[in-house]
C-alpha cells in the first residue's frame, strides 16, 4: 500500500500518529515537534519539512483544523472529532497487531 493511500484507508502513518496525537491539545508546529519528542524520550522526532507536508494532508482528510493565526503569523492547529475519532481505531488496530507479535513470539498461535 502506497503511503499517500494511508488515511484514505484509515491508517495512520507513523508521523500522522504522532502528530494527530499531539494535535489532542491545540499546538503550533514547533510545540508539535518538541512534544513528540518529549513524548518519545527523543527516540521519534520530526523534521519541519514533513511535519508541514502531513499536516497539509490531515487537513485536506479533515482530520485536523487550523485555529486562528496566531500575531506572531503562528499557525495553530487542533484535532477535530473525526481525526479523534481515526486516532483511537488507529490505536486499536496498533493494539491488536501487537497482540498478535506477542502471540507468535511466545509461541501461542498454532499454524
Amino acid at each position: 500500500m502506497a503511503r499517500n493511500d494511508a488515511l484514505e484507508t484509515g491508517e495512520l502513518t507513523d508521523t500522522s500518529f504522532y502528530i494527530l496525537l499531539s494535535l489532542v491539545e491545540a499546538r503550533h508546529g514547533y510545540l508539535i515537534m518538541k512534544n513528540i519528542e518529549e513524548l518519545t524520550n527523543n527516540e521519534f522526532s520530526i523534521g519541519p519539512a514533513s511535519m508541514y507536508t502531513t499536516i497539509k494532508k490531515l487537513l485536506a482528510a479533515g482530520m485536523i483544523e487550523q485555529l486562528a493565526e496566531e500575531a506572531d503569523k503562528r499557525k495553530t492547529y487542533i484535532a477535530t472529532k473525526q481525526g479523534l475519532d481515526l486516532l483511537k481505531k488507529d490505536i486499536q488496530r496498533r493494539e491488536m497487531m501487537i497482540r498478535h507479535a506477542k502471540q507468535i513470539l511466545n509461541g501461542e498461535v498454532k499454524e
